[in-house]
């Protein structure tokens, strides 16, 4: 295991972290590498955007790119993500009820409060993963697939996303498992992932990867949400594509394509993103401004005593062929 972060407090290493992180250009070559890059690992949410594309490709035609940002979203539940979900699932004639994504609440803690003075539960609507079901619901609908069983892997539209995955991805899946929110899991290298979300960036206007990427640019509050870290980036950084994912999962892309991957092995939140900042620095593709936005302040007694900081160093450290 490669040593990728540590937690400082009052100047004294509290804790560490390993990981993996790889860096992609347009040609092949890895312009970053750290640790180990070549195993498949679970990319959880921030395989949502290659999802996403799979369910265009199938011939999902949204009326505006809001709805194909919040496909790609793991969005905090608040008010404008609900409505546009809503807007998704009536385009289709769909019914909320439909939704078989794990009832919760949603991200947003004010928006959560909200539902819980309201007299309501955790539902379906408000959990970060409906904007992706009710789009996988209307891809159904366009090809007039079953929608009662359209979480199964054997279904129509689970293998048109895993073909589309793997030729974004240009790597073969093998395993497969059940996300958080019960749709199908597909395990990929972080070059694969990497490789992917700078194909998005780098398409051609007008295709499917190229609206994914400009959606979700476009729309950083509906990929995530009020205060959210990745919807800071991309509002503070011109052209960066980034999507999150639990256990310890970023990936992002530079506005002239190189995809950037992130594993925490530990599954830790706290260290993805000082993680993936410092990565993009070193290979000099953010300003200094985005420092808000690496640093996780570490708390003694409500007040910053410390942060969680990347320790990875080195550019260019290997420089292979294309696919690795």
């Amino acid at each position: 295991m490669t040593l990728v972060a540590e937690v400082i407090r009052n100047g004294f290493a509290e804790s560490i972290h390993h990981g993996r992180v790889i860096a992609v250009g347009t040609d092949g070559t890895h312009r970053l590498e750290v640790g180990d890059v070549t195993s498949p690992f679970f990319p959880r949410s921030a395989m949502k955007p290659l999802q996403t594309l799979g369910m265009l490709r199938a011939g999902w035609a949204p009326a505006d790119d809001e709805q194909v940002a919040l496909a790609c979203a793991s969005h905090s539940g608040e008010p404008a993500h609900v409505a546009v979900v809503r807007r998704m699932l009536a385009a289709a004639s769909i019914e909320v009820d439909a939704l078989d994504n794990t009832p919760s609440w949603p991200l947003a803690e004010e928006a959560a409060r909200d539902l819980v003075r309201a007299g309501a539960h955790p539902d379906r609507l408000h959990q970060n993963c409906s904007g992706k079901h009710a789009a996988m619901l209307a891809t159904c609908v366009a090809n007039d697939w079953p929608i009662q069983s359209y979480l199964d892997p054997s279904h129509p539209l689970q293998r048109a996303i895993r073909t589309s995955i793997e030729d974004i991805a240009d790597e073969k899946i093998d395993t497969v498992a059940v996300d958080g929110c019960g749709a199908p899991l597909f395990a990929l290298s972080p070059i694969a992932v990497a490789r992917a979300f700078g194909r998005l960036v780098t398409a051609d206007a007008g295709t499917p990867e190229r609206r994914v990427a400009d959606a979700m640019r476009a729309h950083p509050f509906l990929v995530g949400g009020t205060d959210r870290d990745i919807t800071r980036l991309m509002q503070s950084v011109d052209g960066l594509l980034v999507k999150d994912g639990a256990e310890g999962v970023c990936a992002a892309a530079t506005t002239d394509g190189v995809g950037v991957a992130v594993k925490i092995d530990d599954g830790s939140g706290r260290a993805r993103m000082p993680v993936l900042m410092h990565a993009l620095r070193q290979i000099g593709a953010t300003a200094v401004e985005t420092q808000a936005v690496a640093d996780a302040a570490v708390l003694g007694h409500g007040v910053p005593v410390g942060s969680v900081r990347a320790v990875f160093q080195g550019t260019n450290p290997h420089i292979h062929p294309p696919n690795g």
